[in-house]
């Protein structure tokens, strides 16, 4: 056994037993499990006995206040009758003697806490719903400025976020459009040419793409790609205290940071939309035609008559509404930012969850609505 090992040898003496602590007892060489184990077990032994002798800790190499508090605890938070220490020892079991550690009681449950974070979350709930009203009345309000007064709107923003949001997001688009277009047509043609409905791949791919996959696909992807970087832009100019100076200055938020992102989000989301659909139905074509032997002409050729144009009406008109709730979504959790990093990062992350869950659910209540619509 090494010297440094803690440990207790059991001595007897014309005046009883004696206890002599040796080894180090600091928080290095207590730690290890098998040691903490063995001399837990050892104090435990001994802890049964009635007549606890002396104890002498002066042959101690080191004692921290780990190995001091182990002590303490063993001799029940009172001092031995017999002690034998040096002065530096002494001065550190005091220290645990006055400052002791009790163990944390367990907390008890409380019926009540349920109800009172249901009660919070309401709140919340609440507070979100009158901040994204007030964000929706204010941004009709700077349309009909915009309305009365051209010349001075923020034209050169809104150019900027048609290019950032719009003419950036083609490539990404295109290609999960054109891929989702492939799947789908692989495995609807497994089922189709089980009943011979090989003609019937032109139908439930353009009804599928054109009214739903494709503008919930672009949303989906825009919410993601520039609903995050909305709320990050706006939780920065607050971190960085430039909405507070557009304040001072007298600049309206609403008129110069929510407005441009929204009538461009508005303007470009059916355009996204259109060309995600598009991709989708080159990618549907094409694998149609090499699981089906469904040719290209056969496909544009059908396609006008297997879907009508309602769908394309319909599809467009939600890509305004996923586009403008998206951009209210994201600067609504911008402005919400505290001036810190942490706050920051959690209001891009609930930003891009929300605006996701948003679309789906709109979509589901325009898929109700206007069910024979198209159909």
């Amino acid at each position: 056994m090494d010297s440094s090992t803690p440990r207790i040898e059991q001595q007897d003496t014309p005046q009883g037993r004696l206890f002599v602590v040796l080894g180090a007892w600091t928080a290095a060489d207590l730690t290890p499990k098998p040691v903490w184990e063995a001399l837990t077990a050892q104090l435990q032994q001994l802890g049964g006995d009635k007549s606890p002798g002396s104890w002498d800790l002066r042959q101690l190499e080191k004692l921290d206040h780990l190995g001091a508090q182990l002590l303490w605890n063993h001799w029940g938070h009172a001092w031995p009758a017999q002690l034998e220490v040096e002065s530096s020892q002494r001065a550190v079991l005091e220290t645990v003697a006055r400052f002791p550690v009790t163990p944390a009681k367990p907390r008890k449950t409380n019926w009540a806490e349920p109800v009172i974070l249901l009660g919070e979350r309401a709140l919340a709930f609440v507070d979100h719903l009158k901040s994204l009203v007030r964000l929706v009345g204010q941004l009709l309000l700077d349309v009909i400025r915009l309305a009365k007064r051209p010349h001075e709107g923020p034209w050169r923003d809104f150019s900027g976020h048609l290019y950032h949001i719009g003419a950036t997001a083609l490539p990404i688009t295109a290609l999960v459009g054109f891929l989702i277009g492939v799947v789908l047509a692989y495995l609807i043609s497994q089922q189709l040419r089980q009943f011979g409905a090989d003609a019937f791949i032109v139908n439930i791919l353009g009804i599928s793409l054109i009214r739903e996959l494709g503008p919930v696909l672009a949303a989906i992807l825009i919410a993601g790609r520039s609903g995050s970087a909305i709320t990050a832009q706006i939780g920065v100019m607050r971190v960085t205290e430039e909405l507070d100076a557009m304040r001072v200055m007298g600049i309206a938020k609403g008129f110069r940071l929510v407005m441009p992102r929204a009538l461009a989000l508005a303007v470009v989301m059916p355009l996204i939309s259109v060309w995600t659909t598009l991709a989708a139905l080159l990618g549907g074509m094409l694998a149609s035609h090499a699981a089906m032997d469904v040719t290209p002409s056969f496909f544009i050729n059908s396609l006008p008559d297997a879907v009508e144009v309602a769908n394309l009406t319909l599809a467009s008109a939600k890509s305004v509404v996923f586009g403008l709730l998206i951009v209210l979504v994201g600067c609504h959790y911008g402005l919400r930012v505290k001036p810190n990093t942490e706050s920051l990062g959690q209001g891009t992350t609930a930003s891009v969850v929300t605006s996701i869950t948003v679309v789906i659910l709109v979509d589901a209540l325009f898929a109700v609505l206007f069910r024979n619509v198209g159909i």
